[in-house]
């Protein structure tokens, strides 16, 4: 079974009760933060290893630095790792895209992440605050204005809506 697999199914699936579960993702949340603090102190470094090299570097689980590896890949410079695939020999490389991976976390609502000391040093706070907002507007849905029979047509025709586009509704 590929170490992703594993990963997930211990930390979404039915392996653990409840309370374990909870004790699991709180330990998995401190490590990641702690993690981070040292990805982000030196943002421009391409950290470079095997899964199991990374593991052993940041002090951690093999499957905890699967975890870290999934959460991070989409937040890369343009590339991602084979976290499918992967084994704990499978050689990944971290190096971040500062600008995505602050909009994911925003996304993640991982605000002990997002509010991280280090950001001071990356990207501005206007910097910050825009991409925060981005994120947060991306899921929002928008109504459409209604459109009423007598109203003119979007189109641009000229014609009453009900007279154009809308004759057929």
């Amino acid at each position: 079974m590929a170490l992703l697999e594993t990963w997930r199914n211990m930390a979404y699936g039915e392996e653990l009760d409840a309370k374990r579960r909870e004790e699991m993702w709180s330990g998995y949340f401190a490590i990641e933060k702690g993690i981070y603090e040292q990805i982000l102190a030196e943002p421009e470094k391409v950290i470079t290893g095997t899964v199991k090299e990374l593991a052993e570097k940041y002090g951690t689980e093999i499957l905890i630095m699967t975890g870290f590896l999934d959460g991070i890949n989409e937040s890369l410079k343009g590339y991602e790792n084979p976290i499918d695939t992967m084994d704990e020999d499978t050689e990944v490389r971290i190096e971040i895209d500062p600008e995505k991976l602050y909009y994911n976390m925003v996304a993640a609502k991982a605000d002990w992440l997002y509010h991280l000391p280090a950001w001071d040093n990356i990207l501005s706070e206007e910097r910050r605050k825009e991409l925060y907002k981005e994120q947060k507007a991306s899921g929002t849905v928008r109504k459409a204005k209604k459109i009423f029979p007598n109203d003119p047509c979007p189109c641009g025709s000229g014609k009453k809506y009900k007279k154009c586009c809308g004759r057929n509704q």
